[in-house]
């Protein structure tokens, strides 16, 4: 039966999708292939997140090597909610790329595009789905390796800066996290992360326990992009091409943090991070910092692109922040915010790509009055905007009102005034936009503007009103959130 074969097929899919993309050599066709390759992907995850909602787990060995010996794909509630989020992105994403692509890429690159975000996709998907550490590893470089090369193809030169300064900072990154799980496993013989779990409670030689954890926490701070090791973030959001830019930040950034959880309370423990090392205070400090250091160094900036790559790094604070509480409310708060800001995010860059069809670099200086001519465009952003605010009815408002609620459960009440705080700094880089679009004359230059194309246009107002929907029905992203949250809690069963 092919259901039982789900957890592979997410993966493989993609992967064998990518050297054919290249063999085929055209664009329409390899757009084509990626569409039908995204879209079964997203019914793939869907189907497997219904298996888990009960609390089981499946369990998929590669090859005739069971685990803890073989390769395991191991599907619970926490990887099946970020794989459902990684594909629904990317079924979006991918059609709203065609013209994106075809306005900012040469023709003969637009199958390259396509093999390359077929290669991302099956690397972020490979993450979410293995159990296994080291197979961790090997996707973590396909999908880094591909994105280095998606941002390398923006048409500004200085994508290959942005795009070579990924990959120095993402190589460091990769390296301390095999150095964490090659201590892992000299002191437990084994890279099944179930049976590393289970192995790490007999082990008595701390230090290198502890060690492989700062190598990890370390190495998988960089690919999130937590403050203060978020320098590769804005300029290869701000350079790479719009589709790319829109599909990373809504993914690779989340994926990372999904591993941060994965071996905080399924491997390590709650007990041994929160109790035992002052794990807690330290991602509670370096969320804060990045909530109004970030969003403080977006009200500056000139280019639309840097401001919201710069408002990506202080909305992780705010997941961060969530798991700092170590609580089923707190961690609900940033599981829940992970999906939001997801989407959020995509939509908005998928917007300003549509700013950037008409006008190349997308400046405050050239946007005057933009939405006289591009209101629908102009609109969605203004939108999209109030999803990072936390307005009420929005996505973002629920986020933040559950890391509200962590906060007050805690006794932390300032930690609840300080995030209602960083919100109005959102507020200031937002109203920005509003000024400019809205309130300026447009010049001759931008008064001769006209709308992006529906193919564009139409994918990224649909996941504004995701923004929306998720704001007043929020029976998928906080019950499957809380429901991943307590399987966190229990750690690997």
């Amino acid at each position: 039966m092919i259901a039982q074969h789900f957890p592979i097929l997410q993966v493989v899919l993609p992967l064998m999708a990518a050297p054919l993309m290249v063999l085929l050599r055209r664009g329409a066709p390899a757009w084509l292939l990626a569409v039908i390759v995204s879209w079964t992907g997203l019914f793939i995850s869907l189907s497997l997140l219904a298996q888990v909602a009960d609390g089981s787990v499946i369990s998929y060995a590669i090859g005739s090597w069971p685990p803890p010996w073989g390769i395991e794909y191991r599907i619970d509630r926490v990887n099946a909610f970020v794989l459902v989020l990684v594909s629904l992105i990317a079924a979006v994403v991918v059609i709203y790329s065609r013209a994106s692509v075809a306005a900012e890429l040469p023709a003969h690159q637009h199958y390259l595009f396509y093999s390359l975000f077929a290669l991302c996709l099956a690397g972020l998907l490979g993450i979410a789905a293995t159990g296994d550490a080291f197979n961790l590893f090997v996707f973590l470089e396909i999908s880094s390796l591909s994105s280095y090369a998606l941002i390398a193809l923006g048409r500004d030169r200085r994508a290959l800066m942005a795009s070579y300064q990924y990959l120095i900072m993402g190589t460091i990154g990769a390296t301390f996290y095999i150095i964490g799980v090659g201590l892992l496993y000299l002191m437990t013989g084994t890279l099944n992360m179930a049976d590393m779990a289970q192995r790490l409670a007999g082990v008595t030689e701390v230090r290198a326990v502890l060690a492989a954890l700062a190598f990890i926490t370390v190495g998988i701070c960089l690919k999130l992009a937590l403050f203060p090791l978020h320098l590769w973030l804005p300029n290869a959001y701000a350079y790479a091409p719009s589709a790319v830019t829109a599909f990373l930040a809504a993914t690779a950034t989340k994926v990372s943090v999904y591993v941060l959880l994965r071996f905080y309370y399924s491997i390590y423990g709650e007990s041994a991070i929160f109790y035992a090392l002052p794990m807690g205070q330290i991602l509670l400090l370096l969320s804060l910092a990045a909530m109004f250091i970030a969003s403080a160094i977006a009200i500056i900036q000139s280019d639309l692109k840097r401001l919201f790559a710069y408002s990506s790094v202080a909305q992780i604070g705010y997941i961060t922040l969530g798991i700092s509480f170590d609580s089923v409310t707190g961690l609900t708060g940033g599981i829940v915010h992970l999906f939001n800001h997801a989407l959020t995010k995509g939509a908005l860059f998928m917007l300003l790509g549509c700013f950037a069809l008409r006008l190349g670099r997308i400046r405050f200086d050239n946007i005057g009055g933009i939405a006289r001519v591009m209101p629908f465009t102009s609109f969605g952003i203004v939108l999209g905007g109030l999803s990072l605010i936390g307005a009420p009815g929005t996505a973002g408002f629920i986020s933040k009102w559950y890391l509200v609620l962590a906060a007050l459960e805690s006794g932390q009440w300032w930690i609840a005034l300080a995030i209602m705080l960083s919100s109005l700094l959102a507020v200031v880089y937002v109203w920005r936009f509003v000024e400019a679009a809205y309130f300026r004359e447009p010049d001759a230059k931008t008064a001769q503007l006209k709308e992006a194309p529906l193919e564009m246009l139409v994918p990224a107002l649909l996941m504004i009103a995701a923004c929306f929907y998720f704001g007043l029905d929020t029976t998928l992203t906080v019950d499957g959130a809380a429901r991943a949250a307590q399987t966190l809690l229990q750690g690997i069963r």
